[in-house]
C-alpha cells in the first residue's frame, strides 16, 4: 500500500512541477488547426467515398446488362 500512496504522490508532483502546460492561446490555436484539419479530412474522405460509390454503380451496371 506504501508503495501505491508514493507513486500517486509522485504522479501528482511531476504534474504540478514538472509538466509544461500550454497557455490558453496556445491551446485555442491547436484546438482550432484540429477542428480545420478534421474538417478538410472529412471532406476529403467524403469526396472519396462519392468517387468509389459511383465507381461501383458503374460497375455494377455494365455488369448487370451483360
Amino acid at each position: 500500500m506504501e508503495r501505491f500512496i508514493f507513486s500517486i504522490k509522485e504522479s501528482y508532483n511531476e504534474l504540478v512541477n514538472k509538466v509544461t502546460w500550454p497557455t490558453w492561446p496556445s491551446l485555442f490555436e491547436s484546438t482550432k488547426l484540429v477542428l480545420v484539419a478534421s474538417v478538410i479530412i472529412t471532406i476529403i474522405i467524403f469526396l472519396m467515398d462519392s468517387v468509389a460509390n459511383k465507381g461501383l454503380d458503374v460497375i455494377y451496371t455494365l455488369g448487370g446488362a451483360s
